[in-house]
């Protein structure tokens, strides 16, 4: 090749590589097919096109060290769903059950390790209503006055929480109380599960509680019925009864002061009283014991149905406090009773004036101990033992040891 083509054929090629290497705007030259390099993706859940999601679903982040901080969620109608993180920001709980069968939107806010602020938005449906749903009950009234000793109790109906799925049941009973005191959850049974503070409620405490049930999984292909919610007052005044079999005595302090003392009869030999700390379940100012509803026949030789004023209910196989003009000689002297605590109709009528649901009773020195979960037992054992019936792991110190949404 002459030296004249030679050096125009280079010339060519020199061009034709300096337009493929640039475009218009000098920027670098990107392969087509190629693609840009991703940026940070956030594993959400529920995750992205999830379907048949519960209604109680919370939005979370899966592994990896971002941090949860903002959750908006909205629902097909672009309207927006209230709800809290976690005090852990291990996720974001909304304030309500979700709606059946319904598409959702939310975008999630999360700061990664080394600080930077992470957006991602997906969506997701929630499943039909269920069929198979699991009815709870709460032995608390809004807005109602409690005793000191007062735990909060809730009844699992249709074969209750087994033990694999207790630990997911009470990650969504959430209680705070004002001022804020140490407590946890107790599970006796499948079907009774109780919450109680380290001590005694603090005079006036206000008590507030969320049990975010409705639409929970809760095992055995079964569902919450509904949330359930609460607020309370413990009473500013603070009493405790005391019986001592070894006295026949019955002392009622208030605000640690006797204010009153009384002669009792308790259970005989053979319907012998518990001993322990029991708590007022409920007041009955007449009522009817039918010895047949604990399974001895009225026609019996241990059987009865007798009316009876005054009542306090200790437990749920029928120990009460209540009045027994019946047995008026025999009180202060010997036990004749199937288990109650006995009193004259003057003594069981001031009682019955002055307590309220809640307050604790402390039985000594009588044959059996009271059982776990006959009656409300939160305080039947030391705060040690308590925490150990929780599916959780134990709380410390904290004000709020139970899971709950910040205010936030």
């Amino acid at each position: 090749m002459k030296p004249q083509r030679r050096a125009a054929l280079i010339m060519a090629l020199v061009a034709v590589f300096a337009l493929a290497g640039c475009n218009a705007a000098g920027n670098r030259f990107v392969q087509p097919g190629a693609s840009k390099p991703a940026g940070p993706v956030l594993a959400v859940t529920p995750a992205k096109d999830a379907t048949d999601v519960p209604v109680s679903a919370e939005v979370a982040l899966q592994g990896g060290t971002d941090t949860l901080t903002r959750v908006k969620l909205t629902d097909a109608h672009d309207k927006s769903v209230g709800g809290k993180l976690r005090d852990d920001a291990s996720s974001w709980v909304p304030d309500e059950p979700l709606d059946y069968d319904t598409g959702y939107t939310v975008t999630v806010t999360a700061r990664s390790a080394t600080g930077k602020t992470i957006d991602q938005t997906t969506k997701f449906t929630t499943m039909k209503r269920p069929a198979n749903r699991m009815d709870a009950h709460l032995y608390m009234s809004d807005h109602a006055t409690y005793g000191q000793a007062m735990p909060i109790v809730i009844e699992f109906k249709q074969g209750g929480v087994a033990p694999a799925d207790r630990a997911a049941v009470e990650r969504r009973l959430f209680v705070t109380s004002e001022p804020a005191q140490p407590g946890a959850w107790h599970w006796d049974s499948n079907s009774q599960v109780e919450y109680r503070p380290k001590e005694y409620w603090q005079p006036g405490t206000k008590i507030h509680g969320r049990f975010a049930l409705g639409g929970l999984p809760v095992g055995g292909g079964r569902y919450g019925q509904q949330d359930i919610t609460i607020g309370a007052t413990i009473d500013n005044t603070r009493r405790v009864i005391r019986v001592d079999n070894a006295t026949k005595q019955l002392t009622a302090l208030q605000d640690d002061q006797v204010v009153k003392t009384m002669p009792v009869s308790l259970g005989s030999p053979q319907h012998p009283s518990f001993y322990g700390t029991m708590v007022i379940m409920e007041r009955l100012d007449k009522t009817t014991f039918d010895s047949s509803t604990y399974g001895t026949p009225v026609n019996s030789p241990e059987g009865y149905r007798t009316d009876v004023q005054f009542a306090e209910r200790l437990t749920w196989d029928g120990q009460f406090i209540h009045a027994a003009p019946w047995s008026v000689a025999q009180q202060g002297h010997t036990n004749v009773s199937h288990g109650c605590v006995n009193v004259s109709t003057e003594n069981g009528q001031w009682i019955y004036s002055w307590v309220k649901v809640g307050d604790p009773v402390v039985v000594k020195g009588t044959e059996h101990n009271l059982s776990a979960g006959n009656g409300w037992t939160a305080w039947n054992m030391s705060w040690d033992d308590f925490v150990k019936g929780s599916a959780l792991p134990a709380p410390g110190e904290s004000p709020s040891p139970t899971p709950a949404p910040s205010a936030s």
